[in-house]
């Protein structure tokens, strides 16, 4: 049997073996295939939350010597110690060993074996559920930040393209029929706009992340006159959840609305990859996306598919599939925790990369993306101009419906010649792109997350 002493005692208290223990045991052994079951991807899974489980617990000690449940010597002692396995968890050297059931245990038994039993006080006004949530929260707000910057990526890269090719025109389609005139500008621009919307969504997934649950312990908060402002400022934190049976009942909820925000970002990548494949395909030639991004035939050496886009919408579509997911998870259940919520996790945390992923191939490919400038050469595109013959007459003091008539007739005839110089000056058209204002829209939502606050509370906690 192996004992670990601690430095300068000569009392081997703590028995390597007990790690094995649950901090819920009974003094019975469980079932190992059941064990097995329930635990499920708990231990792999948790590794995304190590690092946000160690600044809530470095948040929770400082709280707990501030009501007089730590000494200030044992409160140094646990913060050194946190810091430490927070570097390691920073350096890729963290793991979950086998036995151990999550993350907490992981984290708590390492402080155990260096402090003995104060390591066990940390989690004195605390359940794992609301250590749980607030390691989520912290895990999702900092995913936010990296989705926001991402997007902003993107952003830049549609709206450079866009008063790139600003001048260059192309059709516009309806029920996939040539319609109207576009431009490059246009279509590129339409995309930034769109994300500009996506990012409303994600500062609203945010706000409601950032708040602190920590305090409201299994969900009926605690005996122990906790402070839980003390928590929300260590952290960070906008506001707390108030009410501790709220702050258990948004387990699920905030995620599926993050989900919904991760979403709208999945839905506009989707279509513009749509939109990349079928422009780049032979019958339009509108673009040219880079070679490294296309892939060949087995058997067809002329081909250069556009496997990424078609992977990425592909990715795109999947993740709209997630707030789903996670509603028909946790929809029919009533307040109070349950073991339903665990499996939301095996969905939820690995989201965030897979949409980081796309947007940033995203970007890659709209940077490195050419287009046609010569489209419109091409006679099969002459009758998208008859708008702009019957605008013309109109302006000239012809009715409108007569204009239109008059054109249609002509079209009719044979007699239809097009006048391809565009004048369009109206806000947001072809002449007129107005990306400075999209851009000042897009800056003043990012400037609205106020990331440096939580930069400011972590590097405090760290310091």
């Amino acid at each position: 049997m192996q004992h670990l002493c601690l430095p300068g005692t000569d009392v081997a208290y703590f028995n390597i073996e007990s790690k094995m223990a649950k901090l819920w045991d009974k003094g019975f052994e469980i079932n190992a295939e059941i064990e097995k079951y329930t635990v499920g991807r708990d231990r792999e899974l948790d590794l995304y939350l190590a690092q946000d489980d160690v600044l809530g617990s470095m948040a929770h000690i400082t709280m707990l010597e501030s009501i007089g449940l730590l000494e200030k010597d044992e409160l140094s002692a646990l913060l050194a110690q946190l810091k430490q396995i927070y570097g390691e968890i920073l350096q890729g050297k963290f793991e979950i060993e086998d036995g151990i059931e999550d993350v907490h245990s992981q984290v708590e038994l390492m402080l155990t074996r260096s402090l003995g039993e104060m390591g066990k006080k940390i989690h004195s006004g605390r359940s794992r559920n609301d250590q749980v949530l607030v390691d989520l929260r912290l895990f999702t707000r900092r995913q936010l930040r990296l989705i926001v910057e991402d997007v902003c990526s993107l952003f830049k890269e549609l709206q450079t393209q866009s008063e790139r090719y600003q001048n260059v025109l192309m059709p516009g389609y309806t029920h996939l029929q040539v319609a109207m005139p576009s431009s490059f500008g246009l279509w590129f621009g339409a995309y930034a706009e769109s994300l500009v919307d996506d990012m409303m969504m994600l500062q609203a997934a945010y706000r409601q992340t950032n708040r602190n649950p920590l305090g409201s312990a299994a969900g009926y908060g605690s005996s122990f006159p906790l402070n839980r402002t003390m928590t929300t400022n260590l952290l960070g934190f906008d506001s707390m959840d108030y009410n501790v049976v709220y702050a258990q009942m948004g387990r699920g909820k905030t995620e599926r609305n993050v989900a919904f925000a991760m979403a709208s970002v999945a839905s506009t990548i989707s279509k513009m990859a749509f939109d990349a494949c079928m422009f780049n395909s032979q019958n339009f030639s509108f673009v040219r996306l880079p070679k490294e991004c296309t892939t060949g035939s087995s058997i067809m050496p002329h081909k250069k598919n556009p496997d990424v886009f078609e992977l990425t919408r592909a990715k795109c579509n999947k993740l709209q599939a997630l707030p789903q997911q996670i509603m028909l998870i946790m929809n029919n259940l009533p307040s109070g925790y349950f073991r339903d919520l665990q499996i939301i996790k095996e969905v939820f945390l690995p989201a965030f990369q897979e949409l980081r992923d796309c947007l940033q191939m995203s970007a890659y490919i709209v940077r490195k993306m050419e287009v046609n400038e010569d489209i419109l050469s091409d006679p099969r595109y002459d009758l998208m101009f008859s708008v702009e013959e019957v605008n013309r007459l109109a302006t000239e003091g012809m009715p409108f419906r007569d204009a239109y008539k008059k054109v249609g007739l002509d079209i009719e005839a044979g007699n239809f010649t097009p006048d391809k110089n565009i004048r369009h000056t109206h806000e947001g058209s072809i002449g007129n792109l107005c990306n400075k204002e999209i851009a000042a829209l897009m800056n003043t939502l990012v400037e609205d997350f106020h990331f440096e606050k939580i930069d400011q509370a972590t590097a405090s906690l760290l310091a």
